[in-house]
């Protein structure tokens, strides 16, 4: 089914190891926007949220039976007027500009890697630096897009792995900068696995296997989670990473939860440690986990299922 939406186009031009690589670089760039902006729009909206419960003086005299303190009432009207206030915020716009000067990012200087490198890593308005990891994911997600056109070949498959490592890698980074893997990205790439399966387009995986990979997934880790909390009283994990594993069992079945847990295990610890060693990992805080499974979650889809299990003598 997936074979007749682009039938008739020269796929092996199309969907060949360099052009996927060139479109890596395009979605890489984008990437960076969404790692950047969406954690911002949601922090909006959820204080845009907490405003409006505040202001809503019945319900508090409802929960609380008395009327609502002025200074809270003031408050409320405060936080709402000051969210309302905020200039619009979305992934597409509005367009790119340097947050130190505001310096409108021009399309010459917008293109990924090159505009980089000719401006050598720097604002050309304020000579602001700019991260050298916005180049970086560019790189590696157009590495990661040409290795699946070499592994999965020419055909309509590949853009659907394509799209499940760029979700993977802009979930990473998000977690990484805040400890939070939101929903808005979780739910969709748990439920376009499902449809994926469903529609006959994850070869080898049936949609019941799909849907016992995604519960495995979750209910593996929300065990784990109050295995924990029980036994020490604390959270270890967030509920974003149970989503996250159900996602990736929903794409490549029950069997790879195992490995990518085990990976996710060895080398979160292995960065922690490297981290609190070096002084880099603050007291009280700690390495978020969801890097990790989404990293061994790539693995699989590069290597394949049956060479992990082989790494893991099953």
């Amino acid at each position: 089914m997936l074979d007749g939406l682009v039938a008739g186009l020269p796929l092996d031009l199309l969907l060949s190891p360099w052009a996927l690589a060139l479109l890596g670089l395009a979605v890489g760039s984008f990437l960076n926007v969404v790692a950047h902006r969406l954690p911002l729009m949601l922090e909006r909206q959820w204080w845009g949220d907490v405003g409006a419960q505040l202001a809503d003086a019945e319900s508090y005299q409802r929960t609380f039976g008395s009327a609502m303190p002025e200074r809270l009432a003031l408050a409320s009207s405060s936080l709402e007027k000051s969210i309302s206030g905020l200039p619009g915020l979305g992934l597409a716009r509005p367009a790119s500009r340097c947050p130190a000067c505001g310096h409108r990012i021009r399309w010459f200087e917008n293109i990924p890697v090159l505009s980089w490198l000719a401006l050598r890593g720097r604002c050309s308005a304020c000579g602001t630096a700019i991260g050298l990891r916005y180049p970086l994911v560019e790189i590696a997600t157009a590495a990661l897009f040409g290795a699946l056109g070499w592994i999965v070949g020419p055909q309509p498959a590949v853009l659907l792995w394509c799209g499940l490592v760029a979700v993977l890698l802009v979930l990473s980074l998000i977690d990484w900068d805040t400890t939070v893997l939101p929903d808005a990205l979780t739910l969709p790439l748990l439920w376009a696995g499902l449809v994926a399966a469903a529609l006959g387009w994850l070869p080898g995986l049936t949609l019941a296997q799909s849907v016992a990979g995604a519960a495995a997934g979750y209910l593996s880790l929300w065990a784990v989670y109050w295995l924990f909390k029980l036994t020490t009283g604390k959270e270890g994990m967030g509920f974003g990473d149970f989503k996250l594993l159900a996602a990736l069992g929903a794409w490549l079945g029950a069997t790879a939860i195992l490995p990518i847990v085990l990976m996710a295990s060895v080398l979160g610890a292995v960065v922690g440690l490297a981290m609190k060693a070096t002084g880099a990992l603050r007291q009280g805080r700690f390495v978020p986990f969801g890097p990790f499974l989404a990293g061994g979650g790539v693995v699989v889809v590069l290597a394949g299922l049956p060479t992990v299990l082989g790494w893991i003598g099953w």
